[in-house]
């Protein structure tokens, strides 16, 4: 029953070393460059994703419980292998008991994998909670349950979370947000493109199917669900839209108690936060003011029956991956078959490591990390880093758009950036959290909301705290990295730090255009059109002259569109503005990693040919590598209405068309269809 609220990271993907058990000396040597994969007799000038990539697009076929399939994924699948080696040899240590983080995690997986004991139960789980929810009279019975909820996961209309201020990222603050709905976007309840409509259709009708699992009949079950979405839809309006959430200046509101009392005078605030245990509250970030004033129009309707139809709709939603196998088939139908192309789901013992990983993951990060990172993984990573890092740093200082002033402004923001590499160095404490095996009489679902209470726990205990910058937002085990604007931090797990993104057997030009062009798009984000607003101090105070800032909006809306303009299905098209953020990641990092690359060749030499190609041709087809990707139809319709990063084969070719020394490594000239005219070639950092 959790509901996420918090501010996203910037990651590489939708989110290098020598460091798994299968590049250990004696392991078989993983080629820089996989030229098998390769379609020669496509020219790279005409088709550079073809090109790279064109024999393993034609003889691979996306895995039945996969919606994309990619190197992203390969690797993920691979780790996870990794990672499920060593979680299984800890169920079998005795000193991995119950009280230990190791054995939490251990149990968790296997409460997870108890379906025998998840189907006994059914919806017995949910019983005390459509109880209250059966007794909501008034408005004043909905905010008791809210309250209580929030401190379980959360429930529907709005809820709370606790972070760093936008303005002042030492000190934690209170954020009220809309909670999230049935339904991934806004445009699926508002848009009438026929996707969006089709699969509102279809949302209703799942919602139907599932309200009768909690005892509603056929025909009751069809009324509520009508009414709950139609009740959603009219949530759903007064929110920001995807590319308005994406500038944190809308989000933050700060509010005292008595002005969020005249947005939503329904409900009484005082009372909330104390429900909560929070007494002393000066001032709350208001997320989306003109929501919380439409919520108030909601509550003076007075449509009780269907707030708690709704209600029902959201506790059952967000609990049906915790409950019986029936019902949670029945989300996967409709969350990854209908919205996303899926056939059939991910092995249980697969989905039951995601869980872990997503809750509990520095528990088994521990063991992820002693088994499996070399400690001179950290020092090789950093000599990469700060290659590129000098690279960004050149690049700043030879930007023609950019005045002397506001380049002093950015070398201070890129020199006060924190590197993470591979783990913490102060792992979480998981001591007061209460997680139980199956003969312990433990359930996934009691488990689940020990931990949701657990992490609120945690979260109202920061408020009288100064913000800990030590801590991680991905366990060492995710394939992913980020860049968080409130720590001016960029964030490498462990994980990330193997073939297709690093590689110790291979060439630099190889690992400068995997990882080198992952830390090189990380950096960026610091720089991108969200993450500039921030400084170096990591606060959102705007360091930019009036006239660089104008220039700056300028380049991003012609990258912006650029991507627009891609059309990777029939009617479907890429939202350049959505995605802004990302693209320039990319295009900066391949920039960056580029030239760090070359002060590497400037320092150690240039090492020739190798299967062929020259540094510089490899670090493209490098690049080219990393975003090797095939999804499926309904998958690319769901990512461009919810992920801010562009479809993977967009990414491998639409930023290095805007390098110069693509061309020249290729030998791109004019009439080649990868060719674009010198003055349309966008330049930022």
């Amino acid at each position: 029953m959790k509901k996420q609220l918090a501010k996203p990271v910037f990651g590489v993907l939708s989110a290098m070393l020598s460091i798994t058990a299968v590049q250990a000396q004696n392991a078989p040597k993983e080629p820089g460059i996989n030229v098998s994969y390769m379609d020669t007799k496509v020219s790279p000038r005409e088709d550079f994703f073809k090109y790279v990539n064109g024999t393993w697009l034609d003889k691979t076929d996306i895995p039945s419980d996969r919606t994309t399939w990619g190197s992203f994924n390969e690797l993920i699948k691979r780790t996870d292998k990794d990672v499920m080696a060593v979680l299984k040899d800890a169920s079998k240590n005795p000193k991995y008991k119950s009280n230990t983080d190791q054995g939490k995690a251990v149990n968790l997986f296997n409460t997870y994998l108890d379906s025998v004991g998840r189907n006994k139960r059914g919806i017995e789980p949910l019983k005390p909670y459509l109880k209250k929810i059966d007794a909501i009279k008034n408005i004043a019975d909905v905010q008791k349950y809210l309250v209580e909820m929030e401190k379980e996961g959360g429930s529907g209309f709005f809820g709370i979370y606790i972070g760093a201020d936008d303005k002042n990222s030492s000190k934690n603050s209170i954020n009220l947000a809309p909670s999230q709905l049935g339904l991934p976007d806004k445009d699926y309840y508002t848009s009438d493109d026929k996707d969006s409509k089709e699969k509102r259709e279809k949302y209703e009708l799942h919602v139907a199917r599932m309200l009768q699992f909690i005892g509603e009949s056929p025909e009751k079950a069809k009324q509520s669900a009508a009414e709950i979405l139609a009740l959603e839809i009219e949530l759903s309006k007064p929110r920001l839209t995807r590319v308005e959430r994406r500038d944190n200046r809308l989000q933050y509101n700060p509010m005292t108690i008595a002005e969020i009392q005249k947005l939503t005078p329904a409900i009484k605030w005082n009372e909330y936060f104390a429900g909560l245990g929070i007494t002393k509250v000066n001032e709350v970030i208001v997320s989306e003011p003109k929501y919380m004033t439409a919520l108030q129009t909601v509550f003076t309707e007075n449509k009780v029956n269907q707030w708690k139809e709704y209600l029902k709709w959201d506790l059952l939603n967000g609990a049906s991956g915790q409950l019986s196998t029936d019902i949670d088939n029945a989300r996967f139908d409709f969350y990854s078959k209908t919205l996303r192309g899926a056939v059939k789901q991910l092995p249980a013992e697969e989905r039951a490591l995601n869980v872990v990983n997503g809750t509990v993951g520095e528990a088994l990060g521990k063991l992820y990390v002693e088994k499996l990172f070399p400690a001179e993984a950290k020092e090789k990573a950093q000599k990469m880093i700060q290659n590129v890092i000098l690279a960004y740093k050149n690049r700043i200082n030879s930007l023609t758009w950019m005045s002397p002033e506001t380049k002093v402004k950015a070398i201070e923001k890129l020199n006060k950036i924190t590197i993470k590499i591979g783990y913490p160095d102060k792992w979480k404490d998981y001591s007061a959290l209460t997680i139980k095996g199956v003969a312990e009489g433990g359930t996934y679902f009691d488990n689940m909301k020990n931990l949701s209470k657990w992490e609120f726990k945690e979260s109202v205990e920061k408020l009288s705290k100064p913000v800990d910058k030590t801590e991680w937002g991905m366990s060492p085990q995710t394939v992913n990295a980020y860049y968080n604007p409130s720590y001016n931090e960029i964030v490498f797990p462990a994980a990330i730090l193997q073939p297709p993104f690093y590689n110790y057997q291979a060439d630099e030009a190889v690992n400068y255009g995997g990882i080198g062009a992952v830390i090189g798009h990380e950096i960026s984000h610091g720089f991108d059109d969200s993450g500039a607003r921030y400084n170096a101090e990591g606060n959102l105070v705007d360091w930019w002259t009036e006239n660089d800032l104008k220039q700056f909006t300028a380049l991003g809306t012609d990258l912006a569109n650029q991507y627009s303009a891609l059309e990777p299905l029939p009617g479907v098209h890429v939202d350049g503005n959505f995605t802004l953020g990302e693209n320039i990641g990319d295009l900066g990092g391949i920039n960056a990693a580029y030239d760090g690359l070359q002060l590497y060749l400037k320092e150690n030499g240039n090492p020739g040919l190798i299967d062929g190609f020259t540094p510089e041709q490899r670090f493209f087809i490098s690049w080219a590598t990393v975003w090797r990707t095939k999804s499926r139809d309904e998958a690319i319709k769901n990512q461009v209405k919810t992920d801010p990063h562009s479809p993977g084969m967009y990414r491998a070719y639409v930023p290095i068309q805007n390098v110069d020394a693509f061309y020249k490594a290729f030998d791109i000239k004019k009439g080649d269809k990868m060719y674009v005219e010198p003055e349309k070639r966008v330049k930022i950092w």
